[in-house]
């Protein structure tokens, strides 16, 4: 249905427009129609609209007033200006380079390598413009391919590239590749030092695999470690598949005190492995070469003392016990005890200031993504009412019904209450949009919200807001539990850079499941989730679980046959 157009005209007027509807010159010369400001309706709330262009009409332009340089001061400039930008755009798209770089962009999604080859060959003939996208989608096809002429062609490609534009981050990456897979790691290796030391380009973790890849494959183990030096000297970081590499030529070399630091960078890095990971390290405690690595006697006390220093979990010590390693799939029970060897995991610590620093950091990015303004009051009023026992997180537990139920999120804060020691309410995070949505017309739920706003245990983020930085930032500065089912993987969360995070939500997470009795809290593991390595030589290795209240977690259990303690 089609609206028609209102005006602000008062009921009297809109008669007098009735009656003279039939004489045209009474209309064109009634003062009111000429006099009044004739503003459209807005057909929802009935009032004048303001609009932008209505607006600008109504203010005359000053021609005094200074005019900002390089940027239109009105709204036909503006209008102009971004006409003229969309202009270029078409014109560069429609370009013999742009329409080249178009049929690329298909022949790279399509992965038809013949096809890219003859617009190029058919572009150097008419002589179109080349720039570095076009070389790096024909380089990137190339690397692709699976034969040895597509592959010289790549390198064809390159040389004319080099005289003609700078290579990028992705040139070189994608020439490391096109190496690789000409079985050359070492020319891999040498354009990502290339890369950096002679054009001042930072290479990415994935420069890097090319060299370490192909350096793996073929055994070259010293190769290898020389490429996770530099990638450690860059400041790059190597991640599961990467270690799992190192770890894989480490084994198979025999290389026993690099399969322990492999093992214990899995440790820090990625704590939970892939079942792929898992399974390279069956088989290296299952190897020959794993038996008989183990120091028959240790010294306890010094152990355990190490075990303390780190925060438990680990001595770092080196391989403990001898001959043959018993290896099996185990789970754990609800206390941490592993099913197959009868060991009992620990939780370990956080460290105080680490979790300080994590708390400054959030602070920080919360304050560029929100309205700095708004995030800065949450932060002096969690000061004055805080710290809190636990945070809930109210939009997450109210829609575990996949719908919002405002007396499921009252009993969860019931729930919640009854954790704290001093029988105190926890907080309770909530959108402004939920507090004046159509739940609060309840009685009772209104009556919940007004006792939570009097405790000082209620606070409604402002409209616009992400509401998962307030709930986040107060559960860390408070050090305390946090309600939520939130798996927190998103981007938000991914910019968080860190792996302490992982480690916090482990120990503070609480999450909730629906039975046929109600809501049920689910409390943190009285263990840590992460790879261990026991004072007798026992080490226990998590694999990834999608779900630990749906699917038990398998764990990789490998102890050595002997094991002798001094006392």
């Amino acid at each position: 249905m089609l609206l028609k157009p209102t005006f602000n005209l008062s009921p009297s007027m809109l008669k007098t427009l009735i009656t003279h509807k039939k004489n045209p010159s009474f209309l064109l010369n009634w003062s009111p129609w000429r006099s009044r400001s004739l503003k459209p309706l807005n057909p929802i709330t009935r009032r004048p609209s303001q609009h932008l262009s209505t607006a600008a009409a109504a203010v005359p332009h000053d021609r005094s007033a200074p005019v900002r340089k390089g940027r239109p001061h009105n709204s036909t400039e503006r209008d102009e200006s971004q006409m003229g930008l969309k202009a270029e755009r078409r014109a560069r798209r429609n370009s013999p380079s742009g329409t080249l770089l178009s049929k690329l962009c298909s022949c790279s999604r399509d992965n038809d390598t013949k096809e890219a080859l003859r617009l190029y060959e058919e572009a150097l003939i008419n002589d179109v413009p080349l720039n570095v996208e076009h070389y790096n989608k024909l380089l990137y096809l190339c690397s692709s391919s699976t034969t040895d002429l597509d592959l010289e062609r790549g390198f064809e490609i390159y040389k004319r590239m080099e005289s003609k534009v700078v290579p990028n981050e992705a040139t070189f990456t994608t020439m490391a590749r096109l190496a690789a897979a000409k079985e050359d790691p070492e020319m891999a290796f040498n354009l990502v030092k290339r890369m950096k030391e002679e054009c001042g380009i930072s290479p990415k973790l994935r420069s890097y695999v090319p060299a370490l890849s192909g350096f793996c494959k073929k055994e070259m183990a010293d190769k290898a470690y020389e490429v996770d030096a530099y990638m450690i000297q860059n400041g790059v970081a190597a991640e599961e598949v990467e270690l799992a590499m190192l770890l894989g030529v480490s084994s198979h070399s025999g290389r026993v005190d690099k399969v322990y630091e492999m093992l214990h960078r899995l440790r820090a890095m990625v704590r939970q492995v892939s079942e792929d990971t898992a399974t390279l390290i069956e088989d290296w405690f299952s190897s020959d070469r794993a038996t008989g690595v183990g120091q028959v006697n240790w010294d306890v006390e010094k152990v355990r003392e190490a075990i303390l220093e780190r925060g438990g979990g680990w001595h770092g010590q080196g391989w403990f016990g001898n001959g043959k390693w018993q290896v099996m799939r185990t789970k754990m029970d609800a206390r941490g005890v592993c099913q197959s060897c009868g060991e009992k995991l620990v939780s370990i610590d956080l460290d105080p200031l680490e979790t300080e620093n994590f708390a400054s950091s959030l602070s920080n990015l919360a304050c560029q993504r929100e309205t700095r303004a708004d995030f800065l009051r949450f932060q002096e009023w969690l000061q004055k009412h805080g710290p809190f026992d636990a945070v809930v997180d109210g939009a997450n537990v109210g829609y575990l019904k996949n719908y919002f139920d405002f007396n499921q999120l009252k009993y969860a804060v019931n729930s919640a209450r009854k954790l704290s020691p001093s029988n105190r309410l926890p907080l309770v995070i909530l959108h402004s949009g939920r507090v004046r949505g159509q739940h609060t017309g309840n009685p009772r739920n209104k009556t919940a919200l007004q006792q939570w706003n009097e405790s000082g245990a209620l606070y409604v983020t402002p409209q616009g807001s992400n509401d998962d930085w307030y709930w986040l930032y107060a559960a860390i500065s408070s050090k305390c539990l946090l309600v939520t089912n939130d798996e927190m993987r998103d981007h938000l969360f991914e910019l968080l850079g860190t792996n302490f995070f992982p480690r916090w939500k482990e120990k503070h997470q609480v999450r909730l499941s629906l039975t046929s009795n109600g809501l049920q809290f689910h409390m943190p593991p009285p263990y840590s989730i992460v790879i261990q390595e026991s004072e007798r030589g026992r080490w226990h290795i998590p694999t990834v679980c999608r779900d630990d209240l749906e699917t038990n977690r398998q764990w990789v259990c490998a102890q050595p046959d002997h094991v002798t303690v001094l006392p």
